[in-house]
C-alpha cells in the first residue's frame, strides 16, 4: 500500500526536533541540513511511488517498513551526503590501475622537489616577473628557458599551458595565412577529439598534406613545396603505431630539405622525452635532444608525460623562432603561472644530472622499478590482507602495466597484482567501494576480479593501500535495514 507508506513519512518540521539534528545543524548549519533530510524524503517517496525497485532493500527481510527505522535511514542517508558535500571534490587517489601516465588520473604524479617548489611560489610574494639584481621588471620564462637550452642543446626555449597550445602558437606565429607540409601518415587524433588539422586551421595556417598514410617519403614533401610553403611539420605519432609495409621521412631528411629551400621544420614530439628508456627494456623513444641535434627547428612537447612534470607546452629551437612565438599576442592568453612555472623549473633541474632524474621523478621511478620489488611489494600487502579472514580470494598474479597517456604504444612493462576475487559481491561492487573510501583505490577488473597494479603504487604509498583495502574489506559499513 503506498499510500499507507507515504503517510509514515516523517515532515521536516519532526525531524528537527530530534537530538541528532542538532548536532547536524551545528555541523553543517540549519539550512544545508533541512536541505539533506528534503533529498532524503525525495529519494525514498520516488522508490515507492516508480516500482519496487531499492524497496526490498529498504524494507529488510521483514517486508515491513516500520517508522523508527525509516527515520534512522533518512538521518543515515542525510548525514552521508552532508560529509560528502563537505569533502574536496578534487582528491588524492591511489593509481592501481597499472597505466603510469593514466590522463583520467592527473597524469604524471609530482616529486618531493617539484612539490617543494610549487609549495614555495603559493607562499607569499615571488620573483615570478621580477629580475632581483637588476631591481626591475623581468620574465617568467628566465626560470626555466636556461635550463631547457643547457639539457636539450636549444638556442632558445619558452612554455605555455600544454603541448596542443603549443601547436597552435607556433604555427600561429610561424605560418599563418600560408601552408604548412604534413604527412598523411602523422595527422593524428589525440584525447578529447583533438585532431591535428583542426589545430592547424585554428592557428590560420594551411594544411598541405603529402604521402601516403602507411608510406610517406622525401620526394613527396619536395613535390609540394612552393612560394607559400610556410614550414615542414613531423608530427610523432606518439598514441599510436602503424606496421607493415610503411616508410617515414626522418627529421634530419626533412631538415636538409627545408635548409635547401629555407623552410623551417617543426617537429610536435607530443611526449617529450630527455633519456634512453631501452635500459628499462622499453623500446627505443627519440628523445628532444636528437631531434634538435637532426636539425630541427622548432621542437615542442608535453610536459606532464614522459618528462614527469606538470601540465606544460614546451618549445625549444631556433633563437629567431622562439622570439617571434614569444612575441604573438596569443602567447599573454597561453603563458604559464607561477605554480606551473615553479614545477617546471624544479623539474628540469632534476636532469641537469640524469641519475638525479631517475631517482626523483616518480615517472622515471615507476618505469625503473624491477619484478622481484613489485613482487615484494603485492606479497607485503597480501600477508597484511591475509589477517583479516576475508571471506573472498586474495591472491598474488603476474601482469602487464603500461605507460599510457599517448606515449610508447604497445609497449608493455612486466608487473605483479594484488588480485581480489570477492564472493559475497560482484567486483564491480568492491570496486566501487574502493572508489568511495576516503583515500580512493583504482584499480581494474578482469574475469569478475578486482586487479591491483603494483607498478602505479609507489614503495611509500603500499601501506596506504593496505590500510585501504582493510578498511574496505573488513570494516564495511553496513546499510541501516529497515
Amino acid at each position: 500500500d503506498k499510500n499507507k507508506i507515504l503517510r509514515q513519512l516523517p515532515k521536516v518540521d519532526r525531524l528537527l526536533e530530534e537530538p541528532e539534528s542538532a548536532e547536524l545543524c551545528r555541523q553543517y548549519g540549519r539550512e544545508r541540513t533541512i536541505e539533506a533530510f528534503r533529498e532524503a524524503l525525495d529519494v525514498f517517496r520516488n522508490q515507492i511511488l516508480h516500482g519496487e525497485e531499492g524497496l526490498e532493500e529498504l524494507s529488510g527481510k521483514t517486508k515491513e517498513i516500520k517508522p523508527e527505522r525509516l527515520q534512522a535511514w533518512i538521518f543515515d542517508r542525510s548525514q552521508t551526503r552532508l560529509r560528502e558535500s563537505d569533502t574536496s571534490s578534487f582528491q588524492r587517489v591511489l593509481n592501481a590501475t597499472g597505466v603510469i601516465l593514466h590522463t583520467n588520473l592527473g597524469r604524471a604524479p609530482m616529486g618531493e622537489h617539484q612539490k617543494s617548489a610549487v609549495m614555495e611560489a603559493m607562499w607569499g610574494y615571488s620573483n615570478l616577473e621580477y629580475e632581483l639584481l637588476q631591481g626591475k621588471r623581468g620574465h617568467r620564462q628566465s626560470h626555466y628557458k636556461d635550463l631547457i637550452c643547457q639539457i636539450t642543446g636549444a638556442e632558445d626555449a619558452v612554455a605555455v599551458n600544454n603541448n596542443a597550445a603549443a601547436v597552435s602558437l607556433i604555427l600561429g606565429a610561424m605560418a599563418k595565412k600560408k601552408e604548412v607540409v604534413v604527412s598523411r601518415g602523422e595527422l593524428i587524433e589525440i584525447g578529447g577529439r583533438f585532431r591535428v588539422p583542426d589545430v592547424m586551421e585554428q592557428s590560420g595556417a594551411i594544411l598541405r598534406e603529402t604521402g601516403c598514410t602507411n608510406r610517406t617519403r622525401i620526394s613527396d614533401y619536395e613535390k609540394v613545396i612552393w612560394e607559400e610553403t610556410a614550414a615542414l611539420l613531423k608530427v610523432h605519432t606518439s598514441n599510436y603505431k602503424i606496421v607493415g609495409f610503411t616508410e617515414e621521412t626522418s627529421v634530419k631528411e626533412l631538415a636538409q630539405l627545408g635548409k635547401r629551400h629555407g623552410i623551417p621544420v617543426i617537429v610536435d614530439l607530443g611526449s617529450g622525452v630527455l633519456v634512453n628508456l631501452e635500459k628499462y627494456g622499453l623500446a627505443h623513444e627519440t628523445t628532444v635532444q636528437e631531434v634538435l641535434k637532426e636539425g630541427a627547428d622548432v621542437v615542442c612537447f608535453s610536459g606532464d608525460k614522459l618528462l614527469g612534470g606538470p601540465q606544460a607546452g614546451i618549445i625549444a629551437g631556433k633563437k629567431k623562432y622562439i622570439k617571434a612565438i614569444e612575441n604573438h599576442p596569443m602567447m599573454r592568453m597561453l603563458r604559464l603561472d607561477k605554480f606551473t612555472t615553479a614545477a617546471l623549473e624544479a623539474t628540469f633541474r632534476e636532469y641537469l644530472d640524469e641519475k638525479n632524474a631517475w631517482a626523483n621523478i616518480p615517472v622515471l621511478q615507476m618505469i625503473a622499478r624491477g619484478e622481484e620489488e613489485l613482487r615484494l611489494q603485492a606479497e607485503m600487502i597480501i600477508k597484511e590482507l591475509g589477517e583479516g579472514g576475508y571471506p573472498g580470494r586474495i591472491t598474488l598474479e603476474k601482469s602487464r602495466s603500461a605507460v599510457g597517456g599517448g606515449s610508447l604504444p604497445g609497449e608493455e612493462m612486466p608487473d605483479y597484482a594484488v588480485v581480489i576475487e570477492p564472493k559475497e559481491e560482484r567486483a564491480e561492487e568492491l570496486s566501487c567501494r574502493l572508489r568511495r573510501l576516503p583515500l580512493p583505490v583504482i584499480g581494474h577488473i578482469k574475469n569478475e576480479k578486482v586487479w591491483l597494479e603494483m607498478r602505479t603504487i609507489s614503495a611509500e604509498e603500499a601501506s596506504l593501500l593496505a590500510n585501504a583495502l582493510k578498511e574496505a574489506l573488513f570494516h564495511k559499513k553496513r546499510a541501516v535495514e529497515i
